[in-house]
């Protein structure tokens, strides 16, 4: 029963997160257990579990008429890029020395779907294949340290990157971009993987906060 309710509360949490970070709830919104008890179809334990994580990573605040939404701002995202400039550059690089024949192969074939959606026109579906590319970069570092320390910023920011992704330029130009980077990983070149990766997080930020401005 106690393995239940922690797989419950897992899930409602990540349907919450998921459905702030995209924002079906506006900031300064106020959530209540009961109302998304009742919502959501699961008892208030799950939903108390759910929103006390949720505030513990800072997406909204718990007050006592309810918990207040935040959501990322801005400088939420101004600070994320800085992050990931200052360390995914390393993921890039250990990629290029450790990345397995398997990895390459999997990193290979979310391009081509990529490459399809890009031609499609489907922001969505290119969101998705976005944040696969990544995982499976950072999963080829071969370090589980950035791979935990990487992964939460890029879904913290999935709201932002489907808004860039939508506009058909910036959609060719991240294909592009990801393809010269697997490249270089197949090349086993770590300066140009770090240097590449680098540009496209930098491209990548100047696109989102472009259009936050």
């Amino acid at each position: 029963m106690e393995h239940k309710m922690v797989s419950i509360a897992d899930q409602v949490f990540e349907e919450l997160e998921r459905d702030i970070l995209v924002g079906v709830y506006a900031r300064d919104e106020l959530l209540t257990e009961i109302k998304l008890s009742e919502k959501m179809g699961v008892s208030r334990t799950p939903i108390r579990e759910a929103l006390r994580r949720l505030d513990q990573e800072h997406i909204i605040e718990i007050t006592p008429k309810g918990a207040r939404v935040i959501g990322i701002t801005p400088d939420d995202i101004r600070d994320i890029f800085e992050i990931r400039l200052r360390i995914e550059g390393l993921a890039a690089r250990w990629a290029a020395e450790k990345a397995s024949d398997e990895a390459i192969a999997a990193m290979k074939e979310v391009l081509d779907l990529q490459e399809f959606y890009t031609n499609k026109g489907a922001p969505e579906q290119l969101k998705n294949t976005d944040s696969r590319f990544h995982e499976l970069l950072y999963a080829a570092s071969n370090s589980n340290a950035l791979l935990d320390t990487l992964a939460p910023l890029h879904r913290r920011i999935v709201k932002y990157r489907r808004a860039s992704l939508s506009g058909q330029q910036r959609a060719e130009q991240s294909y592009d971009e990801h393809r010269a980077i697997l490249q270089a990983v197949v090349n086993r070149d770590g300066d140009e993987a770090e240097r590449l990766l680098r540009r496209h997080i930098e491209n990548a930020r100047d696109n989102i906060l472009g259009r936050e401005a």
